[in-house]
């Protein structure tokens, strides 16, 4: 599909999308469905409509594998039959994306506070190699807890890095809690702006601005490193996972699963 095409069903794709993640994880009678619903059109944005060929993703939340690995398998990276071996003994797709088996998930994540860090050091090789390539990093909201994540951010600041891009899925919970209450709120604009990134805040929903937004920071060769806080919900588009910190963690029973498809495919039909 055309960026055009992409851009005028959008919110079809992102259901479409959606169905998919929910069947890999119920099959699986699996974990981590509401951050993969949260993350899943910003992935869009950038792996659909803004990433060439040869820049370079890193889904530094890893736990949202599925939303990674149903967005491979509609550019046919990885096939049918492959995604059907998700969470399986054997499979090249776990819980948390593997290295050496996809050009699309170049390290192994999860361990969260790594992402951004290998971001970076991708956006410096870059730099230091004179290539027009841009760097991008999906972290969630939790993870600018990290002291690596800050680490990592002093070194893209100190070394002008302006070809990286820091996406921040954020939802608003973490593995305990909401954020604002466990360390306090790291994903801010201000914070960000504070430090020395190009920073702004958009809706992680919205594909068509979040696509516009990454294509204008491109034009800004400011030696300033790119954040975008995009603000989203958990367990967005099945309602009753939205904003729940247990689907965080839970399986979908049988009844669930069907509400939730129901709800999805519903949506769908309210945007033709």
């Amino acid at each position: 599909m055309s960026a055009e095409e992409i851009m005028n069903d959008s919110k079809q794709i992102s259901g479409a999308l959606r169905l998919k993640i929910l069947g890999l994880y119920h099959k699986a009678n699996a974990g981590h469905i509401g951050c993969s619903l949260s993350c899943i059109d910003l992935m869009i944005a950038v792996l659909f409509l803004q990433k060439s060929e040869d820049d370079t993703f890193i889904l530094s939340k890893g736990h949202a594998a599925a939303a990674l690995y149903a967005c491979l398998n509609v550019t046919g990276e990885i096939t049918d039959d492959e995604l059907d071996t998700f969470y399986k003994d054997g499979t090249s797709l776990p819980a948390h994306p593997a290295p050496r088996q996809f050009k699309g998930i170049p390290f192994a994540t999860g361990s969260l506070g790594h992402g951004l860090p290998i971001a970076t050091g991708i956006a410096h090789a870059a730099k230091v190699s004179g290539e027009e390539t841009y760097s991008f990093a999906l972290l969630s909201d939790g993870e600018t807890n990290e002291g690596t994540t800050w680490e990592a951010a002093h070194y893209a600041i100190q070394n002008g890095l302006d070809n990286l891009f820091m996406i921040v899925d954020n939802n608003g919970l973490q593995g305990f809690g909401t954020t604002d209450k466990v360390l306090g709120e790291t994903a801010s604009v201000e914070k960000w702006n504070a430090i020395g990134f190009e920073t702004i805040t958009i809706d992680g929903h919205d594909i068509a601005s979040i696509s516009q937004a990454i294509g204008e920071l491109k034009t800004h060769k400011n030696r300033l490193p790119k954040a975008i806080i995009a603000n989203t919900v958990k367990g967005k588009g099945v309602s009753y996972m939205e904003n729940r910190l247990e689907w965080h963690y839970l399986p979908m029973n049988k009844n669930q699963y069907e509400q939730a498809t129901l709800e999805v495919k519903d949506n769908i039909i309210q945007t033709k």
